[in-house]
């Protein structure tokens, strides 16, 4: 059989240790990845490697050459103009793959039974297997379930948190036969996971999955790559040490000295022609590389030590990365998860603050103390986006500089040229860090259409109008007032796709945006009559006479953060009166307490005015809770009932829209109505999509994110919500408590639970493989549901935090309590149990 090696990545989430150097060529245990990759080859007797490369490939080849001295017979097929994709290039050396064959990833580690995964595909006459494994966090790769004969019948690569529905991942690594390459165009870029695959599962074409058992580790990242060094030296997974073991877990190469009052812990590897001086201390886990050199008096724990590097005399290093020819000089820290790239110099007493990267050839001046990466930007992070936007402590975490950056990062990802929208609520806050953003986009070559204060919903109604290639809107967090929230706009005025996203990350993590020159500087401008603009669009979908005639009186709450006069001026253009509370601005952000306490306010303001309703906004005009005429607060799900009543009262057969943990007096309303309900993930984006893309919505959201109306635009507008109830009261002849008292009466509540990150997917795998098949829906965590009435219990893994949250959902309150009480301690003894069996292999 013949092995094709996956070997053309550049690693950017590795850097700096790839900047010079293909990720299949970073080095394990002192010799690169795709060597263990071939010994492992080797071993099953595969001994015929096509290698595909395209970052760097001279350094593989020039490593391997024909592979002789590595015991196989090596091949190579470069991408020259461009990277064609993991299938893409596989379909571009077709010719050499007449029979069965082999993929593996390069940039992994494992100790797979090749052989045992080959006879399960022979044995199921499979077209396509999938080498699949179990790990505690699958954020990171491709989820896949199985049916009980093994055949693949879902999968989704690369998920969010609160997408996950198994621990099962794709691998990398396939056995496929070369009838199934047709199915790929010649000299496109495609992939397994996200072409290939989908398409035989659509073609029905005999695809299975082998759940294999051993050791593997993706190679993706920093924190990976330290890992696998530590797994290895653990004998946690088969490798070939390349040197002799003096004693009990200590390897030491040839021509190596080690001075008599070292004192080195197992286990620990040294290679070749090293030098390590007197009374040394080399703790276990420690990795050094040939060549190396170490001075008196040096402390490692547990660094990983490349080739030729020089460490001096009474260094410090912990649990970091040197890179190749390094030079560190003497009294100089390097602390926890920094990483030097090669033929850096790090002088004399300085200090490498953890998690800290520096870029190949850089010099750290004697006595330094860098807290930032050299030369550009803090603290590398994993992901930018969470759940909704980029997030994070105002001026701690979303600082001016990582603004710079991040503005930067994103126009890069458009054409020179483009134009921007930037928006932002009226915090000074939010001010600096748009300033901020505006720098970095500009710097990168994107004009600028400057809205300054705006209410995100003005935003979106204008952007789709000013041929934009998008826009970010930046504001305090509406449920975190230490919290700045940074939501990128898309031109439909939508929030960005997760694949945008992933490009905008990319462009952060590689450190690389593009530099534009004098002349190509962007511009700012700042347009006019926006409101205008927004007020048109707004009372084009209103009955005007209807709430002229209503004399309806408003009493809305702006919580002292104002998103602008446009609605008090506006109702009263259309003849109704709105009384405005807390409309200066606060310097402060308002707390959740203090909130409540200007809510109960309004409800005693709305009872003695004999108010029609009330109504608190807040989220930059997005969200909002409705008081009704007896000062009783309407919320949560109550309100995103009552909203899909009202509107689908008024749109018989028309369509809603709202998450998947929302409750089933939606389905119920709707039956009324001879309408359809769509369910969605439970995030903001999802939401606008679903509303977007389908036909006939005429409501989208919930109590908790706001309410869209498609037909004004794809985004949460309180504003425009005020108006059409003050619409619908008048034409249905109810009022909110009238409607309230007609509504469903569903029973639904909800309970956290916490979950480390890295027992989540096995407790998703867990929840759908005891459950029957036909009683789940996967929209987005796991809902169980009952087969003879609305009831459900839904575990939603929480997409920001180490928790895990469970909804019930019934017209039966017992069955709520006790499905409730039964689902937390059996969640809760999942994770106890998981975590013991953590420490128990530690």
């Amino acid at each position: 059989m013949r092995a094709v090696l996956m070997a053309g990545g550049s690693g950017t989430r590795l850097r700096p240790l790839t900047s010079d150097l293909p990720k299949p060529m970073v080095p394990i245990l002192n010799r690169p990845i795709a060597e263990h990759i071939i010994n492992l080859l080797k071993r099953h007797q595969i001994t015929e490697v096509v290698a595909t490369l395209h970052y760097l490939p001279d350094v593989l080849r020039d490593y391997f050459q024909d592979g002789s001295d590595f015991g196989v017979q090596m091949t190579y097929a470069v991408e020259e103009d461009q990277p064609l994709g993991t299938a893409g290039c596989v379909k571009n050396i077709a010719e050499l793959l007449d029979e069965t064959f082999l993929v593996i990833s390069g940039d992994s580690i494992t100790d797979f039974d090749l052989k045992a995964a080959i006879a399960f595909h022979k044995q199921k006459k499979s077209k396509a297997t999938l080498i699949l494994t179990h790990v505690p966090n699958p954020i990171e790769f491709g989820v896949v379930i199985t049916d009980e004969e093994s055949r693949i019948r879902r999968f989704l690569e690369k998920p969010s948190t609160s997408e996950i529905f198994s621990d099962t991942v794709n691998t990398g690594t396939y056995i496929l036969e070369p009838e199934i390459l047709e199915y790929l165009p010649v000299n496109t870029e495609s992939d397994f996971s996200k072409d290939l695959f989908p398409l035989l599962l659509a073609k029905d074409e005999p695809m299975f999955g082998y759940i294999a058992k051993g050791y593997w580790c993706d190679v993706g990242h920093l924190e990976a790559y330290r890992d696998a060094q530590y797994d290895a030296l653990h004998s946690k997974v088969q490798l070939d040490f390349p040197y002799k073991e003096v004693s009990p877990g200590l390897w030491v190469g040839q021509n190596t000295h080690i001075d008599s009052t070292a004192e080195i812990e197992a286990p620990a590897i040294i290679g070749d022609n090293c030098r390590i001086g007197a009374r040394v201390q080399i703790e276990a886990g420690t990795v050094i590389g040939d060549n190396v050199t170490i001075g008196a008096y040096a402390s490692l724990k547990r660094p990983i030590v490349w080739n030729g590097a020089v460490i001096g005399e009474e260094a410090h290093l912990s649990a970091c990365v040197i890179g190749r020819g390094t030079r560190v000089d003497r009294r100089a820290h390097v602390l926890e998860g920094a990483v030097v790239g090669s033929l850096s110099t790090v002088g004399e007493e300085a200090q490498i603050s953890p998690c800290v990267r520096v870029w190949p050839s850089k010099k750290i001046e004697s006595g330094a103390i860098l807290n930032i990466n050299l030369i550009w930007g803090n603290i590398a992070q994993r992901n930018l986006f969470g759940q909704r936007g980029v997030q994070g402590l105002a001026n701690i975490d979303i600082t001016p500089e990582f603004a710079v950056k991040l503005g930067a990062a994103y126009g890069s990802t458009l054409k020179p040229g483009s134009r921007v929208t930037v928006s932002r609520d009226q915090r000074n806050i939010s001010r600096m860090v748009t300033r901020s953003l505006i720098a970095g986009l500009l710097s990168v070559g994107v004009d600028i259409q400057n809205l300054d204060a705006t209410a995100i919903p003005i935003s979106r109604v204008v952007i789709p109008t000013m041929k934009v290639a998008g826009g970010i809107h930046v504001r305090v967090h509406p449920d975190r007032p230490d919290y700045i929230l940074i939501e990128f706009i898309d031109v439909k005025g939508i929030n960005i796709s997760k694949a945008q996203e992933k490009k905008i990350e990319g462009a952060y993590f590689k450190e690389d945006m593009r530099r534009a020159q004098i002349h190509e500087i962007g511009d700012v401008t700042y347009p006019t009559q926006l409101v205008d603009r927004y007020c048109t669009a707004f009372e084009q979908l209103l009955r005007i006479d209807t709430i002229r005639n209503s004399r309806a009186k408003v009493v809305i709450d702006y919580v002292y953060a104002v998103s602008g006069a446009v609605l008090p001026q506006m109702l009263d253009q259309f003849g109704a009166d709105a009384v405005v509370l807390n409309a200066s601005l606060n310097k402060t952000a308002m707390s959740a307490t203090d909130r409540e306490l200007l809510l109960t306010q309004l409800g005693h303001v709305v009872e003695a005015l004999k108010a029609t309703f009330g109504v608190q906004v807040t989220g930059n005009g997005e969200q909002l809770i409705l008081v009704d005429e007896s000062g009783i607060p309407i919320r949560g799900e109550m309100l995103t009932a009552l909203m899909v009543d009202m509107i689908l009262t008024a749109n018989p057969r028309g369509t809603v829209v709202v998450p998947v943990h929302a409750s089933s007096a939606v389905e119920q309303i709707s039956r009324r109505h001879d309408s359809k309900v769509i369910r969605t993930k439970a995030n903001p984006t999802a939401l606008m999509e679903a509303c977007h893309k389908n036909h006939n919505v005429v409501l989208g959201g919930s109590g908790d994110t706001g309410f869209i109306f498609p037909e004004l635009h794809p985004g949460f507008d309180a504003m425009f919500c005020v108006a059409k109830v003050i619409e619908m009261l008048t034409i249905q002849e109810r009022s909110l408590a009238s409607i309230r008292a007609e509504l469903p009466r569903v029973i639904h509540r909800a309970y956290t639970v916490r979950c480390p990150w890295t027992v989540k997917g096995a407790l998703m795998r867990h929840l759908v493989e005891t459950h029957p098949a036909q009683n789940l829906e996967l929209i987005d965590g796991v809902k169980i549901c009952q087969p003879y009435d609305d009831s459900w219990l839904l575990v939603l893994p929480d997409a920001s935090e180490p928790l895990v949250h469970l909804y019930a959902n019934s017209n039966d309150r017992d069955w709520v309590d006790e499905t409730l009480r039964n689902y937390r301690a059996r969640v809760q003894a999942f994770v106890e149990r998981e975590q013991e069996q953590v420490v128990a292999e530690v």
